[in-house]
């Protein structure tokens, strides 16, 4: 069914006439009566409107029709609304997901400055391991990934990287470790400590690093969250090895000494190849590209 029929139904019944119905569209007259009579016919032929002396009046099957015809309009002008958003950036939702040390403050950051610049998008965000959040990715349960190369490169055959940043790591130890005074260690200084670890099993972890160093890494405690990590290292239990996210949040009673000779991990933001991408994808990578120039810039290397 014509949109222009449905225009012109509305407008005739609004002002109770085809001459001014026509003259609000720009029309013909006669091009207005075109399109009721085409309007009618597609509707089973029975009159939408009663011709008067002076004027038209809507018919019973007129007043019936009115209301859907002019909430067809009003969805129409909404979805013409809403994709225009979305070209612009300024609606819609866009689906992220992030690793865990990349919420301590890269990604928050980049949060709060796109929802400055773009407060119409609706964010869903969750967190992850890299390798489960590029399934996802690729499934296209997200529209986007922050993912690091803890584990290994990553595959770029269904993916588009974009690079944020190289971390740095460290090692952060008690305060009164040996080491903690130390400007810089190598790993293979490290190879007889008790480590504090998110996994029981260093590959695929940061603790790749030592493997790759020829050495295997006594794990001592099992410890997933963050913040108890830093709990068992102070209490003198184990090091453990802490990437740049996450280096500006780390207690004052600990210390954390860089570890020299060992490649920086890398971050991108990945998006799925081949598909299209949502429109807020490319203000919030460059979002995170702005939150990633601040990482690191100022960690706390010893405790007070």
């Amino acid at each position: 069914m014509s949109t222009v029929w449905l225009r012109a139904f509305t407008e005739v019944a609004r002002h109770g006439s085809f001459t001014v119905a026509a003259r609000r569209l720009g029309w013909t007259q006669s091009a207005v009566s075109r399109q009721i009579a085409s309007l009618e016919a597609a509707l089973g032929g029975a009159p939408l409107f009663d011709r008067l002396p002076r004027g038209v009046r809507l018919t019973a099957h007129g007043r019936a029709a009115l209301p859907y015809t002019e909430a067809a309009l009003d969805q129409l002008t909404r979805m013409r609304r809403e994709l225009t958003d979305l070209d612009g950036a300024a609606g819609g939702l866009l689906r992220f997901g992030a690793f865990a040390t990349a919420d301590a403050a890269l990604v928050p950051r980049a949060i709060a400055a796109f929802r400055a610049r773009h407060p119409g998008v609706a964010l869903a965000r969750e967190e992850g391991f890299t390798r489960p959040l590029l399934g996802r990715l690729l499934e296209g349960d997200l529209d986007l990934a922050v993912v690091s190369t803890t584990g290994g490169p990553l595959p770029e055959d269904g993916c588009e990287l974009h690079h944020l940043l190289d971390e740095k790591l460290y090692v952060a130890v008690p305060a009164d470790h040996p080491l903690a005074d130390e400007p810089r260690v190598g790993m293979r200084q490290l190879a007889d400590e008790d480590w504090v670890s998110g996994s029981p099993e260093p590959a695929g972890t940061l603790l790749d690093a030592a493997l790759r160093h020829g050495f295997r890494p006594r794990i001592a405690h099992v410890v997933g969250e963050w913040t108890a990590k830093q709990g068992y290292v102070a209490a003198g239990l184990g090091v453990t090895l802490v990437p740049a996210l996450a280096a500006q949040g780390v207690r004052p009673d600990i210390a954390l000494v860089p570890v020299t000779d060992e490649g920086a991990r890398a971050v991108y933001a990945a998006t799925a190849r081949g598909r299209a991408r949502v429109p807020s994808a490319e203000p919030f990578i460059a979002a995170l590209r702005e939150s990633a120039r601040l990482v690191d810039r100022h960690p706390k290397h010893r405790p007070p």
